[in-house]
């Protein structure tokens, strides 16, 4: 009877199918890898979006419960801050609100888009105050004024124009320095008062977002008065 060796792989042969398996875990790692990144930078760019929509949406939710008080405007732009005098969301003799938008430059130099809203009023010298404490906030903010503003996107810049006489004009030029007129009598205390015919019918906003966002570039949004727009 003849015996057959046995068969088997040489040498040579194991190390090139080692080669070959390691190989084909380096490419799959890359491309699993690849997947994650993808997924993280998707995910990133949809919450700034969302960010993003969730800010304008607050933005048009603070001009629509605007009001007036009086010797006390319901809304005011000083080319760094505005500032809006506004009902609470959460019940309407819960009192009335100051709420203010800034930019403010961070660490990195990059501009941040913030807001920044006091508690519930229901004096008007604690109003008053907070009217105040609203236009020093955004140059040199206390410790407790931080903790009661939010982030939102971040942007390079940001304009304000208002809609009189049928025009897009600049806040503060001379012919939009009239002082609002007063309110109707019979109001009093601070439960909000009609908006007074000094107020503008529309707002617009520009804002430059940063670059390396979901979105960049320059994007408007135009507010105008409820009661002019049919409530839409």
């Amino acid at each position: 009877m003849r015996i057959h060796p046995a068969k088997g792989f040489t040498l040579i042969e194991l190390l090139v199918a080692i080669s070959l398996m390691a190989l084909m875990a380096v490419l799959s790692w890359r491309g699993l890898d690849g997947i994650s990144r993808s997924q993280q930078s998707l995910q990133q760019r949809s919450d700034e979006l969302l960010t993003l929509q969730a800010t304008l949406t607050q933005w048009g939710a603070d001009l629509d419960a605007m009001t007036n008080q009086p010797d006390l405007p319901g809304l005011d732009w000083d080319g760094r801050t505005l500032r809006i005098l506004r009902r609470s969301a959460a019940a309407p003799d819960e009192g009335l609100r100051v709420v203010a938008w800034a930019r403010r430059s961070t660490g990195s130099g990059q501009g941040q888009w913030l807001r920044w809203q006091s508690p519930a009023l229901m004096d008007r010298a604690a109003l008053d105050l907070a009217w105040q404490k609203a236009a020093l906030w955004a140059q040199t903010p206390s410790d407790e004024d931080r903790l009661r503003e939010v982030r939102t996107v971040a942007i390079d810049q940001w304009q304000i124009f208002y809609f009189r006489a049928n025009a897009w004009t600049n806040p503060l030029s001379s012919a939009d320095a009239a002082a609002p007129a007063a309110n109707p009598p019979g109001i009093a205390g601070i439960t909000g008062a009609p908006l007074s015919v000094g107020t503008p019918d529309g707002v617009r906003l520009v804002l430059t977002l940063a670059a390396g966002q979901a979105i960049s570039g320059v994007l408007t949004r135009d507010w105008v008065r409820p009661v002019l727009g049919g409530g839409k």
